[in-house]
């Protein structure tokens, strides 16, 4: 009897041992494994109950997912500048840059007024194949007018993508035809490529500009190379101007093609990530080749990383401005819905140690975003003395001074010529009917254009034709008034500008480049330095001892 009742409260007193042990094991876990978990939880309870309050008794219909979108990015936005909300709309868009290629039909358009205009084909792409042709004007896609003056370029573009293999149906107005022609076109894969020029400078001195940093930016680096190696080059230029980075072991990657075995190239150091060191393996090709590398306030990140190593290990010259300061190293965390936070896990800093993040003060990104127009106004781009850098010092491997917190300072300062500009000029560039008459120019001279093989041919022909005087007509049209005095002052930019964006409408990016460089300062500058044989950095001289008799 005893033992049948003892049997039948077996059950229960387990239950309660079990409770027991629960509380128990909760009260010691909230007591001596830290808080910091149980703040983190309550907050977002507190989050939580925030949103569900709103759903249950705000005054009016919220969309939920909505408010959860917009709060996303604000809240980020706390942490620093370069964390950040994409919405999943978004997402795969903000990654193509960096994967080298996405899935289209492969032209180049502008939309000007109410019309689509191809500005280029491009080789081997879907689009070349079916027959479409540069100043072709896509009136419609698959029977959608896209004529109507607010249907934006964005618009069209999201139209015209689409995933590989898929069909999409244009319909084109060309020059000569009366009435449209209809192309249907099998998407693919459209390579996005990072490397934009890649030619010979002098008979001795290679040019490679870089874009961005993508999956694809070292293997067409080693092509480049290759390339001008063919052709004898003996010296190089690598132009990072306006380049704002990207992948970051790329970089590594392109910096170990030049550095001696066992460099330091960079590390990373964050609070949930300790230190991680990469190196060179010493298995690039050109650790001894003369090397020069261009920059500006629009290089960033990745660029800043290339950059500095090759300044830090006293490997080439920098030449140009002051790098924009990025040193922040984020990381992509997808969501369920297809959206995604890039979220800053760690710092990178150079060889000599120094992190080149410039300052900043989290909640305040206007202000942060607004820093290139305060150096622009402090004359920092048109006077060395005008750069304020306070930050640590640090020593390259020769033990010449470098600074952090602020960006890359090159070796040697070109400050951007301002000499010609006036207000008339900076109208004309902003407004935008720079580029909208030579697109106009372009496209009605395309024929006459695609004959002319070199710039020299193509300068002599556009001097023909009184380019600045009848763009100045075209613009006083259209509401800018002429001002003959500004025109004159003016006229080396206007005639640079104009050619410029002629050529790059009817030729391609890389012969763009040859003619915006054949007076740039800061190339000339870098061409120098290598024929004069100092794009080796050396040793500062050491003051003679006080002490000395």
């Amino acid at each position: 009897m005893n033992q049948n009742s003892s049997s039948r409260f077996t059950p229960i007193l387990l239950a309660l041992c079990l409770v027991a042990g629960i509380l128990i094991g909760t009260f010691y876990a909230n007591h001596f494994s830290g808080n910091r978990l149980n703040i983190i939880n309550t907050n977002s309870n507190k989050v939580n109950d925030l949103l569900r309050i709103i759903d249950d008794q705000y005054v009016d219909t919220v969309n939920m997912t909505e408010l959860v979108e917009q709060a996303m990015p604000r809240i980020l936005a706390e942490l620093d500048p370069h964390s950040g909300y994409i919405r999943a709309k978004d997402a795969e868009a903000s990654v193509e840059s960096l994967k080298g290629s996405f899935s289209g039909i492969g032209v180049s358009f502008t939309k000007q007024n109410d019309t689509a205009r191809i500005i280029s084909v491009i080789k081997g792409g879907p689009s070349e194949k079916v027959g479409l042709l540069a100043g072709d004007r896509i009136v419609n896609v698959d029977g959608k007018d896209i004529t109507a003056k607010e249907i934006t370029a964005e618009d069209c573009m999201k139209l015209m993508k689409g995933k590989k293999g898929t069909k999409v149906k244009l319909g084109i107005q060309r020059m000569g035809e009366k009435k449209p022609l209809y192309y249907t076109i099998t998407r693919g894969d459209i390579p996005v490529h990072s490397i934009e020029a890649t030619y010979m400078l002098t008979p001795e001195t290679g040019y490679v500009k870089i874009k961005s940093f993508s999956e694809t930016t070292y293997p067409e680096l080693l092509v480049a190379l290759a390339e001008l190696n063919q052709k004898g080059f003996k010296n190089l230029v690598i132009d990072l101007r306006d380049n704002t980075g990207g992948i970051m072991q790329t970089a590594i990657q392109m910096a170990n093609i030049f550095l001696p075995k066992n460099r330091l190239i960079l590390y990373t150091e964050g609070r949930k990530f300790p230190r991680e060191e990469y190196k060179s393996d010493g298995r690039g090709a050109f650790p001894n080749l003369p090397l020069t590398v261009l920059v500006n306030e629009g290089s960033a990140s990745a660029s800043e990383i290339f950059a500095g190593a090759i300044q830090d290990n006293d490997r080439g010259t920098i030449i140009g401005r002051r790098t924009y300061g990025k040193g922040l190293v984020q990381q992509p965390i997808e969501f369920r819905d297809g959206s995604m936070i890039r979220l800053t896990i760690a710092r990178y800093y150079t060889p000599s140690g120094r992190c080149i993040q410039k300052p900043y003060e989290k909640g305040h990104g206007e202000e942060y975003e607004n820093d290139l127009i305060e150096r622009y106004e402090r004359g920092e781009f048109f006077s060395q003395d005008s750069i304020k850098q306070s930050g640590p010092q640090f020593k390259t491997r020769l033990g010449r001074t470098v600074y952090g917190s602020g960006g890359i300072m090159p070796d040697i300062f070109v400050p951007e010529d301002t000499s010609d500009v006036t207000s008339y000029y900076k109208e004309a560039l902003i407004s935008g009917l720079i580029y909208q008459y030579a697109f106009n120019f372009a496209d009605s001279h395309r024929q006459e254009l695609n004959e002319l093989e070199t710039n020299e041919e193509l300068v002599r022909y556009l001097d023909r034709q009184n380019i600045v005087g009848k763009f100045a007509d075209f613009a006083q049209h259209r509401g800018l008034r002429r001002r003959n005095l500004m025109l004159y002052k003016s006229r080396k930019l206007f005639r640079k500008s104009l050619y410029a964006s002629i050529i790059n409408n009817v030729k391609e990016t890389e012969q763009f480049y040859e003619f915006i460089n054949s007076d740039d300062a800061v190339v000339e500058r870098a061409i120098k330095v290598l024929e004069e044989g100092k794009a080796f950095p050396e040793a500062p001289q050491k003051a003679p001892s006080e002490n000395k008799k």
